[in-house]
């Protein structure tokens, strides 16, 4: 279903610091921007924000960046991170296509990118467009750092399968794999708008984090 475009976006974006309208221009420059040296991590489909926004609220030495492609949705997650009591300053939005993130991040600038229950794109003439597709994979080793890692969840059996497919064919060494994330012994786990959405509808929830092998 197509997301309604809402008017108010627009000059909303405009107006919040915390939106990068033009996030090509800070390549290379995002801990300059950030004004330290902490380390970057990045979420590629950011949705409603609750994650990233908790993510930020929690680790105030860590730089953050939530991006999606619509900028209805950045727009729904800018609001949700204004209206914490404490709204985080290691915060930032963009709203780009992830196929062009090095486009946005130099090589090695991000220390770990995030990818939560992604569009499955189920039928098989799609499976390019999927954000685990051997050729986003390219993209983010680029822009990760040495031992940069990605954290990827999803409901969707179809995908995590075909995830573990390409990563392994594209040489990334996975670890923490659980098919059941709530009954796992993974502690401070974060619940996407997804997640708990699914969970309460009896699914359960893959995981896994994968390293790129460095030859």
């Amino acid at each position: 279903m197509r997301l309604r475009r809402d008017p108010r976006a627009p000059e909303y974006l405009e107006k919040d610091e915390k939106v990068i309208l033009n996030p090509e221009t800070l390549k290379g420059k995002w801990k300059d921007h950030f004004g330290n040296a902490h380390p970057i991590h990045v979420e590629f489909g950011c949705g409603k924000g609750g994650f990233i926004t908790e993510l930020a609220v929690r680790n105030p030495n860590i730089n953050y960046i939530a991006a999606e492609r619509a900028e209805t949705v950045v727009y729904k997650a800018c609001k949700r991170a204004n209206s914490k009591e404490d709204i985080p300053n290691n915060l930032r939005f963009l709203y780009f296509d992830v196929i062009n993130c090095s486009e946005i991040f130099e090589k090695g600038e991000v220390e770990r990118i995030y990818l939560n229950f992604s569009d499955p794109w189920p039928k098989k003439r799609y499976a390019h467009k999927r954000l685990t597709n051997r050729r986003f994979l390219e993209k983010y080793e680029h822009i990760l750092c040495e031992n940069g890692e990605i954290h990827f969840k999803t409901d969707n059996k179809g995908l995590f399968a075909y995830s573990i497919e390409e990563f392994s064919i594209s040489d990334w060494l996975m670890k923490n794999v659980t098919l059941d994330l709530h009954n796992s012994d993974m502690e401070d786990n974060i619940m996407t708008e997804y997640e708990k959405k699914f969970s309460e509808m009896g699914f359960t929830i893959n995981r896994l984090e994968a390293v790129k092998f460095k030859k």
